[in-house]
């Protein structure tokens, strides 16, 4: 197997961590898309991208939300953004972005699922999109 952007170091310094550069509070993990140690940079291109997800019985659950805050690096270059979305069933139900060098809180990145019963598959990705 090929090491890239998200295979050569998974579970230390990308996808969900617990980072070593940038701390969080209440021990929250982070998704991290390229690499968390300084020094370590990967060609990425768009739509490349990095998810979580897990199955869960939306049965009577109205909206599912997240909070989240996207820092997105200074070195990203220009027309690209980082985009996080909420997707169920892999279908993008909602999405947030952020250009390169600011950094972006969102309280509340909320999917309507009230009309959906039984398991389904909720993730929330990360992705590096192209902008106008």
């Amino acid at each position: 197997m090929e090491l890239d952007a998200f295979t050569s170091r998974l579970g230390l310094g990308q996808g969900r961590i617990q980072p070593l550069n940038a701390p969080v509070p209440s021990g929250d993990n982070v998704l991290v898309m390229g690499e968390d140690e300084p020094g370590r940079f990967f060609d990425l291109e768009p739509g490349d991208h990095a998810e979580v997800s897990q199955q869960t019985d939306l049965t009577d659950v109205d909206v599912v939300r997240a909070a989240l805050r996207l820092r997105v690096p200074k070195t990203l270059p220009a027309g690209l953004a980082w985009e996080v979305a909420m997707l169920v069933d892999g279908t993008k139900l909602a999405a947030a972005s952020c250009k390169p060098g600011r950094t972006r809180v969102l309280t509340d990145l909320a999917a309507n699922v009230s009309k959906l019963v039984g398991l389904h598959t909720v993730a929330v990705r990360l992705e590096l999109v192209a902008v106008l």
